[in-house]
């Protein structure tokens, strides 16, 4: 059945916009010379794609406000989760436009595409006419995921087998969370694929990864006789849900004093984890799988740092794949989140550094070497940055403190969360300050 069968089952409740409707067909007026509304219908688009790609505030008002300037426009714009308010002004007439979107997700490769264009326009598109370059934004609006649902299983199942040796784990449970985490996000993908809502995708394939997980230790506990305490992996066979990108932005979002946007990220990014959490507690039980301690990996410091590195490198490639990263660009975000991340964990390890501040410290080295990278590269370096510490982000610890609460263990549960609080707050920041060491534009408050 095609993609657009699923669609017609029910009534769309979000219009699609005709935006070919603003210009004159066939008309040779190019957009600078161009009505003032139809100005504000490319403005518009441009920064809509922009918020569809998954990228913050700050980054949807700047590419607005370059095109509004280069059209001789005034812009103002509020900016939020899932929609666009804008005020275009020429001096003469006003427009004001209210656009949203039907659903969110992450799309790297989209948001390079659409940085590209945005950086061509002065030269490129502002000498086309109004269709033109709405046929030019037809062509990056049709650009979907790069990866089918089954690699995007293989992704997940990537960086979640990586997820779990830096989390302790060993090659048991790596295994397994490896199984687990690809099948479940590969359902997850399919669910989405169908349009599916957001509460029963994360449902059925946290209940999809937690079930496979038991499922596939039972077999190896009667095949060859695993011990039970390996079954504790389970968690990490679900850190594929986490919510790393409007996590990250939240934090950029609210640093730069946009309340809305970035507030309604971080409900959009609690509603995520405690949907995942309370039904990973629910699976839990009925499965009863317990959270327990890795066992010790009796690993040299130097063989230890090594197999850091290249679980951190897998983990993050597997993320950036599943954000539709192409191979160079999630290659590049792996190797920065390789050294990042293994510098926070040896802070850990080798010098007692509290996690909160070795998270900073991974966060802001993660931060620096990626406006480093971008100016060599040109890729977005939001698409650097989050999936290199998206698997900082202590996943572990939010479950530990839903399962604490659930059966009433509260003091382990609030030192939990607390801890995970802490980390979590301790990541935009250190991004924050990375951006502001090393970005001008976005220094200052104007």
């Amino acid at each position: 059945m095609a993609d657009t069968d699923y669609i017609e089952i029910i009534e769309e409740n979000h219009m699609a916009i005709p935006w070919h409707d603003y210009t004159e067909t066939g008309s040779d007026v190019i957009i600078k010379d161009a009505d003032l509304i139809e100005k504000a219908s490319v403005i518009g688009r441009v920064g809509l794609m922009m918020l569809s790609c998954g990228t913050g505030a700050w980054r949807v008002r700047a590419s607005m406000n370059r095109l509004s300037k280069e059209l001789g426009v005034t812009c103002t714009v509020d900016v939020g989760l899932m929609s666009i308010g804008f005020n275009c002004f020429d001096g003469k007439d006003c427009v004001s436009q209210s656009l949203n979107l039907a659903n969110t997700g992450v799309n790297t490769s989209k948001l390079h595409r659409m940085e590209q264009f945005v950086d061509s326009f002065p030269d490129l598109e502002a000498h086309l006419t109004g269709d033109e370059i709405h046929k030019r934004l037809d062509q990056i609006e049709a650009m979907h995921g790069n990866y089918s649902p089954t690699k995007l299983g293989w992704a997940a199942a990537l960086a979640c087998c990586g997820f779990t040796f830096l989390l302790g784990g060993g090659p048991v449970e790596m295994i397994l969370a490896f199984i687990a985490a690809g099948i479940g996000n590969f359902i997850r993908m399919q669910l989405i694929k169908h349009h599916f809502t957001l509460f029963l995708d994360i449902a059925v394939s946290i209940a999809a990864s937690c079930l496979t997980y038991a499922l596939c230790f039972r077999l190896a506990e009667a095949l060859f006789h695993v011990a039970g305490v390996h079954e504790a992996g389970y968690i990490c066979s679900m850190l594929y849900i986490i919510p790393g990108f409007p996590f990250i932005t939240s934090g950029i979002d609210m640093a730069k004093l946009d309340l809305r946007s970035g507030l309604e990220r971080l409900a959009y990014a609690i509603i995520i984890v405690v949907v995942a959490t309370m039904v990973a507690w629910v699976m839990a039980l009925l499965l009863r799988l317990h959270p327990q301690d890795f066992l010790t990996l009796h690993l040299s410091n130097m063989t230890h740092l090594g197999f850091r590195l290249i679980a951190s490198f897998c983990g993050v490639f597997g993320f950036s794949i599943m954000f539709n990263s192409a191979v160079p660009m999630a290659a590049t975000a792996a190797c920065i989140g390789a050294v990042a991340n293994t510098l926070r964990l040896e802070l850990v390890d080798l010098v007692a550094m509290p996690p909160a501040a070795a998270a900073f410290i991974g966060a802001l080295t993660a931060g620096l070497l990626a406006s480093l990278i971008k100016k060599h590269s040109g890729y977005p370096r939001i698409s650097l940055t989050v999936p290199s510490i998206v698997i900082m982000v202590p996943g572990l610890y939010l479950y530990r403190a839903i399962y604490n609460f659930g059966i009433m263990s509260l003091r382990a549960g609030v030192s939990w969360f607390a801890a995970a609080i802490m980390i979590i707050i301790s990541l935009p920041m250190g991004l924050l300050f990375a951006r502001i060491f090393t970005d001008k534009a976005f220094r200052y408050c104007t």
